[in-house]
């Protein structure tokens, strides 16, 4: 059973936790609001869809900026018990600032696994349903991409009628083993193209070597032939960019199609590795404001605590960022991308551990 004081603190927390997210959230579902209307300004639709998709959108968006929430919360539970005079209160009872600091970590993690295996989920569930409604209202619902178990699929619309693209696995700037159908406008065969090689550097396609086959009939091509399509290898990545659509199950079974197409998953592992430590995140994120909170001056003005704590969180962001970035690009491994922000914020919170009591 839990102490009076340990229910004290927790309870405070959770509130200051829920109140700073509904305040984000707000935040959110405003500045998303303006964006969706410029959006559909030019579309007929009913008034109510681009308040719609913002709620869809808004919780995922909320997800990304929890560790700065945890962060936040930490600093304003602090700046009330200051106030209050409490935190001596709370000393004299024989609780110790590292006591306090342990059950403020373990309510993070709690609610940090609680994030994961349940919120995001839905989150990401709804951020699905966002971009299916959205893309229904874009230019680029001409244009598919799907990987399966038996590689990538492409669908576009070219000059010559609609194209259907098979290929094996993608290395570099080509696809290789491709399968190439294109059909007219009732969706008639006109001919099948096939190659071990395409270029797709850019949105025309160095086809090398190609069987051509018409009405029964295959020729092969000595020359290299050009097509031009909607498709590049930029394009083609931008299409599988948005995987904070996709649930952890999703992601995982993904990460196993990309890694058979021979496509990097670098991305992929980054972004599970990132979700599968944000309760740990949390803790440290927690530890670290209440250690700072513990250093400071306690006459600090509420104004000082938000500046501080949005200077923190950007800070945290832009280290976090970098190293993203240098895992995505095969710069660093995807694990030394996610362990080196950890490492270095455990540095700094078990060196701020060390005399916390004294203070």
């Amino acid at each position: 059973m839990f102490k009076t004081y340990e229910k004290y603190i927790i309870k405070n927390f959770v509130n200051k936790f829920l109140t700073i997210s509904l305040i984000f959230l707000s935040l959110i579902i405003i500045l998303s609001i303006l964006e969706e209307i410029s959006f559909f300004k030019d579309l007929k639709i009913n008034f109510l869809t681009p308040y719609l998709i913002t709620l869809l959108s808004a919780p995922i968006t909320l997800f990304e900026i929890f560790p700065f929430i945890f962060l936040l919360s930490t600093q304003f539970l602090f700046y009330d018990l200051f106030k209050k005079d409490e935190l001596n209160l709370l000393k004299s009872n024989g609780l110790s600032n590292i006591k306090i600091i342990k059950i403020l970590s373990y309510s993070s993690f709690l609610i940090g696994i609680f994030t994961v295996l349940i919120f995001y989920n839905i989150a990401s569930k709804l951020k699905f349903f966002y971009t299916d409604i959205k893309n229904n209202y874009s230019d680029d619902k001409r244009y598919l991409a799907v990987v399966t178990d038996s590689g990538l699929w492409l669908k576009d619309e070219i000059k010559e009628g609609t194209l259907i693209v098979k290929a094996n696995n993608i290395s570099e700037n080509y696809l290789v083993t491709v399968v190439m159908n294109i059909f007219d406008s009732n969706f008639n065969l006109k001919e099948t193209i096939q190659s071990d090689k395409i270029d797709i550097s850019n949105n025309l396609w160095k086809i090398q070597s190609p069987n051509i086959t018409k009405k029964n009939i295959t020729k092969k091509s000595v020359k290299t032939i050009v097509l031009k399509t909607n498709f590049d290898k930029e394009k083609i990545n931008s299409l599988f960019s948005n995987i904070s659509t996709l649930s952890l199950l999703e992601l995982l079974d993904l990460k196993k199609d990309y890694e058979k197409l021979g496509y990097s998953s670098n991305e992929i592992k980054i972004h599970l590795m990132n979700i599968l430590t944000t309760p740990l995140l949390y803790s440290l994120l927690t530890i670290l404001s209440a250690i700072i909170m513990f250093n400071m001056r306690k006459n600090r003005s509420l104004i000082f605590h938000i500046i501080f704590g949005v200077l923190m969180s950007v800070i945290i962001y832009y280290i976090n960022f970098i190293f993203n970035s240098l895992g995505n690009n095969g710069k660093i491994s995807p694990t030394t991308s996610i362990l080196m922000p950890f490492v270095c914020m455990s540095i700094i919170v078990v060196a701020g551990l060390i005399k916390v009591n004294e203070k």
